[in-house]
């Protein structure tokens, strides 16, 4: 097993031993192995949707948990191919990409609808697919922030998907428009009996204001989230809370002093869990992004992890940590993200 406290180093004690005070760990609907009767059985979703999870859930490392350890490959188009797969060249082969998810123990591999479709035949029964719908492509000059349907839900579902995934950049300026073709979709998806994922990202220059990007405020990512879980996303991908008080630093929208003074605090795992709390007290699942390749993956991957874990949410979805190096050691690092979901030594705070 990974040595999780080594890694977290001088934070381990932080993270490892906080007691959340704001919102009750009891108050949300937590994964385990019982989540899809629990949580997913009382929504409106047919039979067919009921059967779709629990496709989702039993693979890999973590299977029975009701945790997930997700494999995204979308950079090809979301970053370029060039930025993302020249750091380890044998990406640009779409079976490596779903190799590694299977080595790396994932229940699930997240990627285009190209990606997927060139391997489909040979890996769609060996693990649940997801296939991304919709993407920012950078070709377009000058650059844009909007997202563009690439592939329609019968593509995702002829070739055997388990789950659609989809991004809205919440609060650019083409977000309403966004907002109505994935609801479309996602009803769609339901429909077939399929999972909806949602990649619920801010998207405003406005958004870093003095320094601080509030992209990754609490309160404005918890704003994202329950929008999500409105268009009836069953699982939500956010990028885990670094800082808060978005709406009083740019004087806009609507909060309330409660939020900031009751239901969070400065500490990381307070802020996960008000972003928890935002996916209608986890009745969608949140997962965390698990950020771009740097210095420390290894220690960051945990980290993150151990943070969504005690916040409440329901697993790491880690792309360019994994795939950005040599597949062993890719592998390495998505079993030691595992092994925080399947250690006893960390709970829900």
């Amino acid at each position: 097993m990974t040595d999780i406290v080594g890694l977290l180093g001088a934070e381990a004690e932080s993270l490892l031993s906080h007691t959340c005070r704001t919102i009750s760990r009891e108050s949300l609907h937590l994964p385990g192995p019982d989540y899809v009767d629990r949580v997913v059985s009382p929504k409106n979703r047919s039979p067919r949707v009921m059967r779709r999870p629990q496709g989702l859930f039993p693979p890999g490392r973590l299977a029975g948990t009701g945790y997930l350890s997700l494999l995204p490959v979308d950079q090809g188009i979301e970053h370029s191919a060039g930025a993302s797969f020249a750091p380890a060249p044998i990406y640009f082969d779409p079976e490596n990409i779903v190799r590694l998810a299977i080595e790396g123990g994932c229940n699930a591999v997240a990627s285009t609808v190209g990606v997927l479709n060139a391997v489909a035949r040979k890996y769609a029964h060996k693990i649940p697919f997801i296939v991304k719908i919709n993407h920012n492509e950078l070709l377009t000059y000058p650059a844009i922030h909007d997202q563009t349907m690439f592939a329609s839900v019968e593509q995702a579902f002829d070739m055997g998907a388990v789950a659609v995934g989809a991004t809205v950049y919440y609060g650019s300026p083409e977000c309403r428009r966004q907002i109505q073709e994935i609801s479309e979709a996602f009803q769609q998806a339901h429909e077939l009996g399929m999972v909806t994922v949602l990649w619920a990202y801010l998207r405003n220059p406005a958004f870093q204001q003095a320094g601080t990007d509030y992209h990754v405020s609490a309160d404005l990512t918890g704003q994202a989230n329950h929008l999500a879980a409105t268009i009836e996303a069953d699982i939500v991908k956010q990028k885990q809370a670094e800082n808060n008080g978005g709406y009083t630093a740019l004087k806009f929208g609507k909060t309330h002093a409660k939020v900031y003074s009751e239901l969070t605090t400065d500490h990381p795992i307070d802020l996960v869990r008000y972003q928890v709390a935002s996916t209608f007290m986890g009745r969608a699942g949140l997962i965390n992004s698990g950020g771009g390749s740097g210095q420390n993956d290894l220690g960051q991957a945990v980290r993150t992890a151990v943070i969504n874990k005690r916040g409440g949410g329901m697993g790491l979805i880690s792309g360019r940590k994994a795939f950005q190096k040599p597949m062993a050691q890719g592998v390495e690092l998505l079993h030691a993200i595992q092994d925080v979901y399947l250690s006893a030594d960390v709970t829900v705070a």
